[in-house]
């Protein structure tokens, strides 16, 4: 009977005691961090992957995970079939794969896709957009629930910026620019490299997919980032968006605008990231690049002197998302220039290079960073003001999308492949 019990423990030991999900684009914190352990350190296409299934279409869609279901997005048919994907966590399984409508295709950068934003659930239903604008919600069987296309979308770039969800709204931005083949080439540069006031964020009643509401800008130029979430001492919730030229906080439940920072310049697609009581975004191209923080408590109207808490212009990134460790910020550029910040001040600790390009947002658990280049290498970094590389772990295929985690496994899409890495 000792025996036995002695054996008991050591398997539950041995078995994640909670799988966490990985609901949406950077996670249940929206800001990469997993509360689970026991990821492994070291792997390799061979080693610790617990399985290994094709991914149909083109997209860098990141994957979202809910209970034993893994969710991506993808295009087909040259980026006109839109399509929700469901995989088995536990071995790969693809469980469903649909259609849930056609599209036209635009312009984008070779590197974008036509499915590049990351679904979001809510346990019931997967809530999807594609490159078009069209929105989609599907139930955990692949069945239509509702689709929304009233609003269509144009940037030279493509889409990247992913839907955020929360108290049954679902919220975009929709920070967009003129389409030269209906307005004409010559202005194609307004909402690009022009400021223009036609650019706004929306939210989506979940329930019914019906408009709840939809607020303007203001000036601002094209960007893909996605929002964040804040909720201030007495408990209302903010959406923290950002665009070229600005930082921004609406309510949540009527989308009224409350404040705004300007940040001179265009903007990529680096998330907003909430460090403790900062929105801390990276800014601008053409010589205006910075990260710049904004005191939240308080901020009401034009806060881009009374609220700029700080502002550092060495390697802000472009692509790749910031992530908050207290009291540290941590980031890799596009470039691979790896730093480490004071959160409160913005003091740079580290500013090291690591081979390669990235566009992945890195991922921390576990009190380790995993940092997923183009090439497929994932690089491993302690949690701490100090550089080390811990490890570097190759898959041989190219990766953007950015890696979740659930029940003590990474899931890492790449081009043409769904990865379950586990120990």
């Amino acid at each position: 009977m000792i025996k036995l019990s002695i054996l008991c423990f050591s398997l539950a030991l041995s078995l994640p005691c909670f799988a966490e999900n990985w609901p949406c684009f950077r996670g249940p914190t929206r800001q990469g961090i997993s509360t689970e352990a026991g990821l492994p350190l070291k792997w390799s296409a061979t080693e610790h992957v617990k399985w290994k299934s094709p991914v149909p279409g083109e997209s860098w869609s990141s994957p979202i995970v809910w209970g034993e279901r893994v969710f991506l997005a993808t295009a087909e048919d040259g980026g006109h079939s839109c399509r929700v994907l469901c995989f088995s966590a536990t071995d790969g399984k693809l469980l469903w794969n649909t259609e849930v409508f056609r599209q036209e295709t635009g312009r984008k950068e070779a590197r974008n896709t036509y499915a590049t934003p990351t679904p979001v659930t809510d346990g019931q239903r997967v809530y999807a957009v594609f490159g078009g604008g069209g929105i989609v919600a599907v139930d955990f069987e692949g069945k239509v629930a509702w689709t929304f296309r009233e609003f269509s979308y144009y940037s030279r770039h493509g889409l990247g910026a992913s839907p955020l969800l929360e108290d049954g709204l679902l919220v975009m931005p929709w920070d967009w620019s003129t389409d030269p083949d209906k307005e004409g080439i010559d202005k194609e540069r307004y909402g690009w490299q022009l400021p223009w006031d036609r650019s706004y964020v929306f939210a989506l009643d979940a329930a019914s997919g019906k408009l709840a509401w939809k607020t303007s800008r203001g000036m601002s130029r094209i960007a893909h980032i996605t929002p964040n979430l804040w909720t201030d001492e007495t408990g209302r919730k903010q959406v923290v968006s950002g665009a070229g030229d600005v930082t921004q906080g609406y309510a949540l439940k009527t989308g009224e605008l409350l404040w705004t920072g300007r940040n001179e310049g265009e903007a990529g697609s680096s998330a907003v990231v909430i460090a403790g009581g900062l929105a801390v975004q990276a800014n601008g191209y053409n010589g205006y690049d910075s990260v710049r923080a904004y005191k939240l408590a308080g901020a009401k109207g034009d806060v881009t002197e009374s609220g700029l808490a700080w502002e550092q212009k060495k390697n802000p990134p472009k692509i790749p998302s910031m992530v908050y460790i207290a009291p540290y910020i941590y980031c890799i550029t596009e470039a691979g220039m790896a730093w480490c910040a004071e959160a409160e001040t913005g003091e740079l600790l580290y500013r090291e290079r690591i081979e390669g390009t990235f566009a992945a947002s890195p991922i921390v658990s576990d009190g380790r960073i995993y940092i997923t280049a183009e090439n497929g290498d994932t690089v491993v970094l302690p949690a701490a003001p100090k550089f080390e590389i811990l490890a570097r772990n190759p898959l041989g295929e190219d990766v953007q999308a950015s890696p979740a985690v659930s029940g003590g496994r990474l899931f890492i899409r790449s081009k043409g492949s769904l990865f379950c890495i586990g120990n």
